[in-house]
């Protein structure tokens, strides 16, 4: 006598080797990937085999297991390698590496790609070149960049870090609107860097584009 489950049938006489069945889960390394053996490429002698539901079918002969595939139209595809018994599942393989890859090119068209200028000061900078400084750092915030500021020190300037201090901190304060200190200024060698990102949620402003000549 057969039962029917999902559209495979299956023998009653496999009951007993279901009786102990234990959810596939509970196997560990229960993972479906573009590496995962699918029908003929799957080489032991027995499987413990999973509906296309989720639901037990209990330990079977590789070729019944084939069999039950071919039955139901689906893909038979080891889910768990390292099982004893392997564990399969009847499936739609070519529906589910269809989906996996939607969501996988959904996933990286959602990601918002930082990148991370640098910026370069020295301690002592004139009023012209500090306004010229702190316009490319509030053009990159704005793009929605990281910046990182270094504060180069020579000579004697080296025995005065607070000068690069007040100057980052300044330079914060400044630019304070558009994004805010994600690294606090540190001595790196023998310069000071501080890393300021855009505030969350602020949409990136771009340059436009430059107008076609006619």
């Amino acid at each position: 006598m057969t039962a029917c489950r999902s559209g495979v049938r299956v023998n009653r006489a496999q009951g007993s080797a279901a009786a102990g069945r234990v959810r596939a889960s509970s196997h560990g390394g229960n993972h479906i990937s573009a590496e995962s053996r699918i029908n003929d490429r799957i080489r032991v002698p027995e499987v413990r085999l999973v509906g296309p539901e989720g639901e037990q079918i209990g330990i079977v002969a590789i070729a019944e297991a084939m069999r039950l595939a071919q039955e139901a139209d689906l893909d038979l595809v080891e889910v768990a390698p390292t099982a004893r018994p392997p564990v399969c599942k009847l499936m739609d393989y070519g529906k589910f590496k269809y989906e996996s890859d939607q969501k996988r090119r959904e996933a990286r068209k959602n990601q918002v790609q930082t990148v991370i200028k640098e910026m370069k000061l020295r301690p002592k900078i004139d009023p012209h070149d500090y306004e010229t400084k702190k316009g490319h750092v509030v053009r990159f915030l704005r793009a929605g960049d990281k910046v990182k500021i270094t504060i180069m020190f020579r000579g004697r300037e080296q025995s005065r870090p607070e000068l690069g201090i007040r100057l980052l901190q300044r330079l914060s304060t400044d630019v304070a609107d558009l994004g805010y200190v994600e690294a606090q200024p540190k001595q790196d060698g023998r310069n000071m860097t501080m890393v300021m990102a855009p505030h969350k949620g602020s949409r990136p402003q771009r340059a436009p584009e430059p107008a076609a000549r006619v």
